[in-house]
């Protein structure tokens, strides 16, 4: 790594997001007109717009921040610099560019999306306020009623489908297509439709539909490392394993050189560590543990002021221990226990307890999950500990004389996992199988192992951890010719595997 990406911190987000930004190319076409006569000003702003809808935060905030020194006059600008400023975590930042936006003279386009940003803002302080979210949903009908060539409101309408208020479009559900294919209809060029029309396929398991889609994004915003990476997400659960990692490296490229060459460290950009985590993963899909652990260690290195990618640094020490490496788990995972936030905190005492249970140190592993139900209580997000807690609890019963009880609750903990949306949550669900057969096969339980292996089958046929799994459990049966058939996938699907794990060694 460059030592530019880990320089000290000597400056924050904000400075960062007020720097100078030129022009760029290769980050697909936003355009909406509003009110600036200044040339150069409406050219920042739609920078700003594609920017958003790409969630590159900081290029977003610094082509919002470079239109207004062109025209400071241009409230709306404000308005979007409002979204780029939340999703930085600079809430006062993003407050006073709002109420900036509401107190400068407006023509009727510009206004009405500035009254609407203030809808969505105070929908999104209260998240569990219906009616907020009601109203916010309300006036962008009446708002599309009024200007139904918009085709920045349809797709926000589209975002609004969610439940959540801040939804950006990664939530997307099948209900919200209806409104991006209606932009795209307005305005074929717009690259973000097709963005958000892949994340609503990919969530509503339409994953053909979302190839193309991605496809089409990738093509459309060819510099842009998200695009890059969600086309990886749809390859990859289409089997294309060799072309997802060929596209979440070329969104490592990207970011690497664009961190290096604007000197911004790595922790402000949120993307950045998402990719090297599916790249990661991806590796360690095809059997490369070694760049595998490469990367989620240097993932887990880097500290983010986002709890969600601190808490998913839990995938280095689960990673240690499915490869035999209990006591490195523990040391990973106590550093995670350390951490401020309880919600990372807890999933560090969740990683903790795994590790005890495969050195088979079973009253560790019960504290530990113990004490992750001790800092979750009370605390905001820690919904998130409640799957992987609920695993540890599950595992712990299987392998301590409670066998009917875990096998339950490891079928539902699987269920669970595959049930859950998205693309991030489908690979974390194919890894949670595996490490249920596993733990099942370690115990005797061949009727979980086989069932689970039954699943992994249904979830992906590609992976070679799924015949691996199937092959164990057909040699357990006596079953010569399937457990021939199922080596034979398996070696075929990890043939560029390292040649030294133990899983191909001849039995």
């Amino acid at each position: 790594m460059t030592a530019c990406l880990v320089l000290a911190l000597a400056f924050s987000v904000v400075d960062v997001a007020e720097r100078p930004v030129p022009l760029r190319t290769g980050i697909g076409a936003a355009h909406d007109v509003v009110s600036t006569t200044k040339k150069e000003a409406q050219a920042f702003y739609d920078q700003g717009l594609a920017y958003l809808h790409s969630y590159v935060w900081i290029e977003a905030a610094r082509s919002f921040n470079q239109a207004l020194r062109i025209d400071p006059a241009l409230a709306i600008a404000h308005a979007e610099l409002s979204i780029a400023y939340t999703e930085l975590n600079a809430p006062e930042k993003a407050r006073a560019a709002l109420d900036r936006a509401r107190t400068l003279p407006a023509g009727e386009h510009d206004k009405t999306h500035i009254e609407l940003r203030a809808l969505q803002a105070s929908a999104e302080a209260a998240p569990r306020d219906a009616a907020k979210l009601a109203a916010y949903r309300a006036a962008l009908d009446a708002a599309l009623a009024a200007l139904p060539q918009d085709e920045e409101l349809w797709l926000q309408r589209g975002h609004a489908e969610s439940s959540d208020p801040a939804e950006r479009g990664q939530g997307s559900t099948a209900a919200a297509a209806r409104f991006y294919e209606r932009a795209l209809t307005l305005a074929p060029g717009h690259f973000a439709g097709h963005h958000y029309l892949a994340h609503a396929y990919e969530n509503s398991g339409a994953i053909a539909q979302a190839l193309a889609e991605s496809a089409t994004y990738a093509k459309m915003a060819p510099g842009v490392p998200h695009a890059r990476h969600m086309h990886g997400h749809n390859l990859r659960r289409t089997g294309r394993i060799d072309e997802a990692i060929a596209e979440f490296s070329a969104a490592d490229a990207l970011e690497s050189a664009y961190l290096e060459a604007e000197r911004i460290p790595i922790e402000y950009d949120w993307h950045y560590q998402h990719n090297l985590d599916l790249l990661a993963a991806s590796y360690q899909y095809v059997g490369r543990m070694k760049k595998a652990e490469e990367l989620l260690r240097r993932s887990f290195d880097i500290r983010s002021p986002l709890v969600v990618q601190e808490f998913n640094t839990r995938a280095w020490p689960l990673f240690l221990v499915a490869r035999g490496r209990a006591q490195e788990a523990l040391e990973a995972a106590a550093a995670m226990a350390s951490h401020r936030s309880p919600v990372v905190s807890a999933a560090g005492h969740v990683a903790a307890g795994e590790a005890q249970l495969a050195l088979g140190r079973y009253q560790a592993a019960a504290d530990e999950a113990n004490a992750a139900l001790r800092e979750v209580r009370g605390a905001e997000a820690g919904g998130l500990v409640a799957a992987p807690l609920q695993a540890l609890q599950a595992e712990f019963f299987l392998r301590t004389g409670q066998r009917d009880k875990g096998r339950s609750m490891l079928r539902e903990v699987a269920k669970k996992a595959r049930a859950a949306p998205g693309p991030d949550a489908w690979t974390q669900a194919l890894f949670t199988l595996e490490a249920i057969s596993k733990a099942a096969r370690e115990v005797g339980d061949w009727e979980l192992a086989a069932w689970t292996a039954d699943e992994m089958r249904d979830h992906d046929p590609h992976y070679a951890g799924t015949h691996y799994a199937l092959m164990l459990v057909a040699e357990h049966n006596g079953d010569a010719q399937t457990a021939r058939s199922e080596r034979a996938l398996f070696e075929q699907y990890w043939k560029d595997a390292d040649r030294d794990l133990p899983e191909l060694k001849k039995r």
